[in-house]
This record gives C-alpha cells, sequence and structure tokens, in this order.
C-alpha cells in the first residue's frame, strides 16, 4: 500500500492530536495537582476533536465539511485543526468559517477577516461575524459542504460572542439542512454553577440572544444541545440535526490550568485564563464611561478613569468580598478608552478562585464607582442593558440599591434558568 505525503502527514497528526495529551499527563503539574493528595492521578483532558481524531474521524466519514474556528481551534501540541484536517485525506474538508476576529484571529474586537483563500492550506475562508439567519445560511450552501463543525474555546460568560456565533450557525444549518457537529472543550472558569442576571429576551442582541444566566457554567456542547432543544425550532422552524464530541477527563469543578491543554487567547483582550475568571463581572464596565482595561496587559482586571483615586480600592475592599481583593491602581491604556492618558482605579487580585463570585463583583464594582467618583456615568447607548440582559441592574444602582439588592433581584429567573441548565449537563 502507498500512502500519500497527505494522508502520511494527516494519520501522524492524528496520533498526535489524539496521543499528545496522554503523554503529556506526567508532566503537567496542575492536573495533578487537582487529585486529593495521596489520592490517583488524574487523566488530562482530551477534547471533543482529540477523541474524534482517535476514532479516525468516523463522524466524518464520506462527508463534505466546513469549520468554525479561530485559533484556539489547536490539538494539545498547538497544530492547528484545520492544518491537520486538511492533510488527512480522510476527511474532505472543503471550507473554513471565521467568527469574531477572524479563523487565524488578525482583527480586533467588533472586527473580523472577511472572504478570503486561506494561504497555508488554499481553502476559501468565509465571514460568519454579523450574519445570521437566511444570509449565514446562504454561506453554507455557497460553500458546497453537508456537514458544519464548530470548534472554539469558550470563556463561560453570555456576551463573549462565540457562543453566539455557535447559536446563529446552529440556526443557519437548520435552514440549509446541513448537518451540524460540536466539538467540545473545557468551561475555563469551571462549570459548577450558573450565576447573574438571565436575559429578557426584548434585550436580545449579538452579546445574548437567548435567555441565558450571565456566567452559564456550561461547556459548548451542553450549550448546542440546549440552544437545540430549548430554541433553534423557533428560529429555523425544525432543529438542525446536531452531533456533539464530549471530551473526556474533565470535571465541572476543574479550572482551565488542571485540565493540562494550552491556552490560547480567544480574542486579542482574553490574554490568560486569569482574564477569563474575572471577565462575567467586570465586562460590564464596557457599558460604563471607565476603561475596563482594554489597551493594556491585563484587561478586565484593571478598571479607571481620569478622576477616580484610593477612595474607590477602599470602598470595594470595605465589602470583604470573598475571593478577591483590590489594588489602588494607576495606567495609562494604549488603545481604547482613554487611550495614551494615566487613569485611576483598582486592580482585581483573586485570591479563592473556588470562593471568587465575578457576577457579584461585577455589581459591586459598578455600585462603589458611583458612589466614590461624581463623573461615573453609563455609555450614552445603554450597552449596559444588554450586557445585564435587562435595565434592571443600571435602574436599581441608580436609585441607590446595594449590591446584595440588585443580586436578589435576579435569584427567581435564575433558579428557573438552572432549571433547565440541569437536563443539559453531562459532565460529572
Amino acid at each position: 500500500m502507498t500512502l500519500s505525503r497527505r494522508l502520511l502527514l494527516g494519520r501522524l497528526a492524528a496520533t498526535g492530536a489524539a496521543g499528545a495529551t496522554l503523554a503529556a499527563a506526567p508532566a503537567t503539574a496542575s492536573a495533578a495537582s487537582a487529585a486529593p493528595p495521596g489520592g490517583p492521578a488524574r487523566r488530562p483532558v482530551r477534547t471533543g476533536f482529540d477523541r474524534l481524531a482517535a476514532d479516525g474521524y468516523r463522524l466524518l466519514d464520506g462527508h463534505s465539511v466546513g469549520i468554525v474556528t479561530n485559533p484556539t481551534g489547536v490539538t494539545p501540541d498547538l497544530r492547528h485543526l484545520v492544518d491537520v484536517l486538511h492533510a488527512d485525506e480522510r476527511v474532505r474538508l472543503r471550507a473554513v468559517f471565521g467568527p469574531e476576529h477572524g479563523f487565524r484571529g488578525t482583527a480586533q474586537a467588533g472586527g473580523s477577516e472577511g472572504r478570503y483563500d486561506d494561504p497555508a492550506t488554499g481553502l476559501p475562508v468565509y465571514d460568519t461575524y454579523g450574519k445570521s439567519g437566511r444570509e449565514l445560511a446562504d454561506i453554507f450552501t455557497a460553500s458546497g459542504v453537508d456537514t458544519v463543525v464548530f470548534d472554539i474555546q469558550d470563556v463561560g460568560a453570555r456576551f463573549y460572542t462565540y457562543i453566539w456565533t455557535l447559536y446563529d450557525c446552529m440556526v443557519a444549518a437548520a435552514l440549509a439542512g446541513k448537518r451540524f457537529v460540536v466539538l467540545d472543550r473545557p468551561n475555563p472558569v469551571t462549570g459548577r454553577d450558573a450565576a447573574g442576571p438571565v436575559l429578557d429576551p426584548a434585550y436580545a442582541s449579538f452579546v445574548g440572544r437567548k435567555p441565558i444566566a450571565q456566567a452559564h457554567g456550561m461547556t459548548v456542547t451542553e450549550l448546542a444541545r440546549l440552544f437545540n432543544d430549548e430554541f433553534v425550532a423557533a428560529d429555523a422552524g425544525r432543529a438542525v440535526r446536531l452531533e456533539t464530541v464530549a471530551m473526556s477527563g474533565w470535571r465541572r469543578g476543574d479550572f482551565f490550568d488542571a485540565t493540562g491543554l494550552p491556552w490560547v487567547p480567544p480574542s486579542p483582550n482574553m490574554p490568560t485564563p486569569d482574564t477569563a475568571l474575572v471577565y462575567a463581572g467586570t465586562c460590564l464596565f464596557e457599558g460604563t464611561n471607565l476603561s475596563e482595561g482594554r489597551g493594556t496587559t491585563r484587561p478586565f482586571e484593571l478598571l479607571g478613569a481620569e478622576g477616580i483615586d484610593r477612595r474607590w480600592a477602599a470602598a470595594a475592599g470595605e465589602l470583604a468580598l470573598p475571593g478577591v481583593r483590590f489594588r489602588e491602581a494607576y495606567f495609562a491604556p494604549a488603545f481604547s478608552k482613554f487611550a495614551g492618558k494615566t487613569v485611576g482605579g483598582v486592580q482585581l487580585h483573586v485570591t479563592d478562585r473556588a470562593a471568587f463570585d465575578p457576577v457579584r463583583t461585577g455589581i459591586a464594582l459598578l455600585v462603589t464607582a458611583k458612589q466614590v467618583w461624581d463623573g461615573f456615568a453609563w455609555r450614552p447607548d445603554l450597552g449596559i442593558d444588554r450586557l445585564t440582559g435587562s435595565a434592571a441592574v443600571r435602574t436599581m444602582i441608580d436609585k441607590g440599591a446595594g449590591t446584595d439588592d440588585v443580586v436578589a433581584a435576579w435569584q427567581h429567573d435564575l433558579a428557573r434558568f438552572r432549571a433547565v441548565r440541569r437536563r443539559y449537563l453531562r459532565h460529572p
């Protein structure tokens, strides 16, 4: 039997994708530390793609495939899965679909790479950003694929746009009569619970299409199943033909450093898992006139504005919020709000991530910022309402409500979402 160079490279790549995590387990101290002292060593996490490759891509056999992905779609040894699949003659990869920031990740927030041919593989790359419904369905049809695969690292927050790219692509695939396959990756901030307000559908946008909690506590395959059963048919007239490939080795209490997997920034302002840890709360500052730390090396961990001084850190510290401390901080963003100007504010230091509640912390910081700085203002377009999912948070804070009152206001809706969510959880 004669193997072509492409087939040989593809099989070597698949073997690497399936086996690299196993080989890396003894060297991954963080994964081992997730086990109880003296207990058995934990198996490393194998992503949905790892398991797909280990199975010889049988789920894709005989299909013409397109993939929705970005720079996070990598094997444990950091090869991009598009390059791996393209090199393997067992897979008929025909197209790539790029989300916000683009397939190769060259665009900043609110941007994409447009339509082009990928220089590395020659594959056509279609732009999905800002597209949904029939327009996106027509792109899937024009690409000539019959199966659309999704593999992107999420960060666990409702307003992170990749889960709505997932949703929009599921609806479009249903409209176009395409099969849809979702490959699992870890929720980097654990999947222990859902937290925060639930979206009011009247405030639906690309930072929140459907009524889920601000911190959803799910993986992408779990979300895909929830989306398909609860929402897709209403928008597409039918559910999509959905297949999912779950991870193995991941537990709901695992933070990202317990997985043994490499962290690739899912977007330019999500550089580390530490960023993801605070993001579900401090991203709310995008809806204010304060800097959320874009343009610094610690986005979403640094917050501030001109005219803020040490009083904010002191007021936040007096709340004794669990698992976090606040340092008086001064910084000059290189771009975005206050570019090139020195501003004052706080830096969050998470001291106990298991006890830390990012959403409650974000609300507490909004409340105290308004109390200590008379320059505080919401963004004129009321983007805060889209981020929180309704006008309730904004109006309560404007009326002088404290953190406890604001958090109490969403508990009924959150309890209902938790009950729905529970039906779709697949990992222990």
